[in-house]
């Protein structure tokens, strides 16, 4: 399979730099000691802009690998960007195994997965249905989960936008600490549980 490791070099560049964004996007995080150091994760979040995946990558103490759609390495420049950050291309028009295969290889080798398990961005401060290949990513991997919230992305670059309008709203992250999941029930169940969790931080 072929490889979609993330750039070592560019993430230590890119810790170097991040405080300045979370300064300008005004990016406020409560519970990041729940992401683990020394193990893999799946950080699963809410998703209602573009930015979610750059915001939590601002926060976060580890580099987050995101499962993205796969139109997305079609764009120039931010093919290559998304690339270098570790993202994993998912073809949302089918049951994508060899892209859950990567995510859990990821996992349970000490990355951290990121994951919206709405599927796709939702309206300004609602929440979508989760997706059941959620549930299947999660129970083939023992790695921990981890609920996180995500409000004000939406504000600063909503659906539609090309730019984010910097400074509009503060961005705040919830990362709730890891769920106790049973791995047997049915995948939807397990999607559901997760959603829930989300919304309840």
């Amino acid at each position: 399979m072929e490889d979609y490791a993330y750039s070592e070099k560019g993430y230590k560049l890119w810790f170097k730099i991040r405080p300045i964004f979370k300064k300008l996007f005004r990016i406020e995080v409560e519970g990041i000691e729940n992401i683990p150091q020394d193990k893999g994760c799946i950080i699963a979040s809410n998703h209602r802009s573009n930015l979610d995946p750059f915001v939590l990558n601002v926060v976060s103490p580890k580099p987050i690998l995101f499962m993205a759609k796969q139109e997305l390495f079609k764009v120039p420049v931010l093919s290559w960007l998304i690339k270098k950050a570790g993202a994993i291309p998912v073809r949302r028009d089918s049951r994508d195994i060899g892209a859950l295969k990567k995510a859990i290889q990821l996992a349970n080798s000490g990355h951290c997965i990121g994951i919206f398990p709405e599927g796709g961005r939702v309206k300004p401060g609602q929440f979508g249905k989760p997706q059941s290949g959620v549930g299947l990513l999660v129970s083939k991997t023992d790695a921990q989960v981890l609920p996180v919230r995500i409000e004000g992305t939406d504000i600063v670059m909503p659906v539609g936008a090309k730019f984010p309008k910097i400074g509009k709203a503060p961005i705040k992250i919830k990362i709730g600490k890891p769920l106790e999941i049973d791995r047997n029930k049915d995948y939807k169940e397990i999607a559901e549980f997760i959603m829930e969790n989300i919304k309840a931080l």
